[in-house]
């Protein structure tokens, strides 16, 4: 995007917004590991701004985006500096309140800070010429594996290119490891498997305009028919956040397919299976199809009610902007770099311990530039809703098949949004 900076952008860019960041508290809602990763960048950023105090309040995933939405809906009451703001829902933020945030570019984002990101990531932040938000980590899906288990089956995961290979080996798996379940869903909270699968297929809830419906589309449809495929098969158990968890570090699970943030979630809540965990690519639905897609990422914006707008830039600029602020965050939590530049770390590079001195992130991160970008428009939340409850109907053998399933969902999606069904 080109952009034109005003003088006075241009004076507080290149002079009176450093010095204005030397000092001040910032306040920054966040949630789980991403709270955490954040926390893990103030000692570096203290160094360059000592007299900047930063609190990051780890308030929860839903949390942060009700208490947000709300503080935007009463002009800006009781928000902090900086607010997390996941891709996925930032154009709620955007088409409702788009006073609530800061223009970055009033700071000092130029054209050129904007290039050190993908495009996929940006899509969602800018709107005409402002940029509301900095992007922040991506989601990479990659498959994290048991290597004893599927060892004990004899299953090689290089083998398993696609979907239909992941399920013969799932049931290989469980039939060889008794009490454990190839991978797990959140079928009654989420839609991951459908979207992952749809994104990697180039199939969105909406077109990449934003103006039409798309969910019901050929790739889309191939989609939800694996996931039943997959649950049919048995080899998925339901599972929600928290029993995910509980599942890695039990030993009741071979597999999760999830975003490359994951990673630190593995890492971090399952230390004692340390070298038992590895990583291959998602599979496709045929054997030389694409094998890339992105789960989530999030970004870090501005509140207009922010009385340290320049200390809270400043933040964004070390944190996300810099190699050392996104690698400290990879390093510490797993959280993905959106910035490119950081791809090229050496410690990218780097087998890491706890995967069996595997070099995971060259593995996943090496998928980023083959991500297919998928819109949110304001009204993914409308859409996810109204799709979780299709996926729950067509998994219980409610509709015909996919097709007449996601016909529905798009025709729900029509009613609740206005837009036309492509």
């Amino acid at each position: 995007m080109r952009t034109t900076l005003t003088c006075a952008a241009l004076l507080l860019a290149l002079g009176s917004g450093p010095a204005l960041a030397q000092s001040g508290e910032l306040t920054i809602w966040s949630w789980n590991i991403a709270a955490s990763s954040l926390k893990s960048t103030v000692e570096g950023f203290n160094k360059k701004y000592p007299d900047i105090k930063v609190t990051v309040q780890d308030l929860g995933n839903q949390p942060t985006y009700d208490k947000s939405i709300a503080g935007c809906a009463a002009g800006g009451v009781g928000l902090p500096d900086i607010v997390s703001i996941e891709n996925g829902e930032a154009e709620n933020y955007w088409s409702q309140f788009p006073d609530c945030f800061v223009d970055l570019h009033t700071l000092g984002y130029t054209a050129e800070d904007q290039k050190k990101f993908p495009d996929f990531k940006r899509t969602e932040l800018e709107v005409g010429d402002k940029a509301y938000a900095m992007p922040w980590d991506s989601g990479p899906v990659a498959v994290f594996y048991r290597r004893d288990f599927y060892e004990k089956a004899g299953v090689d995961p290089a083998s398993i290119k696609t979907w239909d290979d992941f399920i013969a080996a799932g049931k290989k798996i469980q039939a060889a490891n008794p009490g454990v379940t190839m991978t797990n869903a959140d079928f009654n909270g989420d839609t991951e498997f459908f979207r992952m699968i749809s994104n990697e297929q180039g199939c969105a809830y909406f077109a990449e305009d934003g103006q039409s419906i798309t969910v019901n589309q050929p790739k889309c449809v191939d989609a939800m028919t694996k996931v039943k495929e997959m649950k049919d098969a048995g080899i998925v158990s339901s599972a929600d956040w928290s029993t995910k968890i509980t599942n890695n570090t039990a030993g009741a699970v071979a597999t999760q397919v999830y975003g490359g943030w994951y990673e630190g979630t593995i890492r971090t809540e399952s230390p004692k299976e340390s070298g038992k965990w590895g990583v291959y690519l998602m599979p496709s639905l045929t054997a030389d199809g694409p094998r890339a897609a992105n789960l989530g990422g999030s970004s870090l914006a501005i509140t207009s009610a922010s009385k340290n707008k320049e200390a809270a830039y400043a933040y964004l600029k070390y944190t996300l902007e810099t190699n050392e602020g996104q690698i400290t965050m990879l390093k510490d939590f797993g959280l993905v770099p959106s910035l490119i530049s950081a791809l090229d770390d050496p410690y990218v590079a780097q087998g890491q311990p706890y995967w069996g001195d595997q070099a995971v992130w060259k593995d996943i991160l090496a998928t980023l530039p083959k991500v297919v970008p998928s819109r949110g428009t304001q009204f993914q939340s409308d859409a996810e809703i109204i799709l979780r409850a299709v996926q729950t109907k067509y998994l219980a053998n409610g509709y015909p098949d996919a097709k007449a399933a996601l016909d529905d969902a798009a025709s729900q999606i029509a009613s609740a949004t206005g837009l036309p069904v492509k």
